[in-house]
């Protein structure tokens, strides 16, 4: 009974240094495949390619994860780049978004973290504002983490997978704007920021505007991962994930 596949997407930095080295990278924080590896899949790191073989690697996955990282470009969207908006990331852009799509027409599990929630957001017809206060670090501190408690919205999947309110790592500066027409509100700030947006239907796709890899709650990954085992089958679906040595 293998471990199911779960595809993360990088970063691309111009440069990074390692040893005596530095060159032009693909880099992406070990907190992400860590918590896939806690949960019970199997990391894949997803650099940027070519949009047009999207649909080829996501035929090789069982799950895809969207991570943080860099600002959508606004012009995604129609709007004009606000000045407090960071540096596009085309390449970025355009592979996550291929990815994207080619796992709704495969109807891959899919879960966006961040930048992947706004991005999911976006790819759907959303908007995003471009900057908020507040939800950075300790008084908007650049590299640090703030916490804030999230509400679930019942009846929701978040809130199946979260029922109670719970305080969350966050480090962003934008959000979602307009609703893509499809997805659903399943969380929100106590400022009434949508933290967590979900597509209902049959096929698992769920976004969250914090970052849970730079926390212990694992229920999240968890529950990606259980949907992959429950797509594949029933003797697959009950099959047990690692646990952590909390338990949680």
């Amino acid at each position: 009974m293998h471990e199911p596949l779960i595809g993360v997407t990088t970063y691309l930095e111009p440069a990074a240094r390692w040893g005596v080295w530095e060159l032009p990278a693909a880099v992406l924080p070990s907190a992400y495949p860590r918590l896939v590896q806690r949960s019970g899949g199997l990391a894949a790191l997803l650099p940027p390619d070519d949009p047009e073989r999207a649909a080829a690697v996501v035929d090789r996955l069982d799950g895809l994860v969207i991570a943080g990282g860099a600002d959508v470009d606004p012009g995604l969207y129609g709007a004009e780049r606000d000045f407090r908006t960071g540096p596009p990331a085309h390449e970025r852009d355009a592979w996550e978004l291929a990815l994207l799509r080619a796992a709704m027409e495969a109807g891959t599990p899919v879960l966006g973290i961040c930048r992947g929630m706004q991005l999911l957001n976006v790819a759907l017809g959303g908007t995003l504002t471009q900057h908020l206060d507040g939800h950075t670090g300790p008084f908007g501190k650049a590299g640090v983490l703030g916490e804030h408690p999230v509400a679930p919205v019942p009846g929701t999947l978040y809130a199946s997978l979260v029922p109670e309110d719970a305080s969350v790592p966050t480090y962003h500066h934008q959000a979602v704007e307009r609703l893509a027409p499809g997805l659903v509100a399943s969380a929100h700030a106590a400022d009434g920021t949508v933290e967590a947006v979900e597509l209902p239907g049959a096929q698992w796709v769920l976004g969250v505007q914090w970052h849970p890899e730079m926390g212990d709650d694992l229920r999240i990954m968890r529950a990606l991962v259980a949907a992959v085992r429950a797509r594949r089958g029933p003797s697959d679906a009950a099959a047990p994930t690692r646990r952590s040595p909390s338990g949680v």
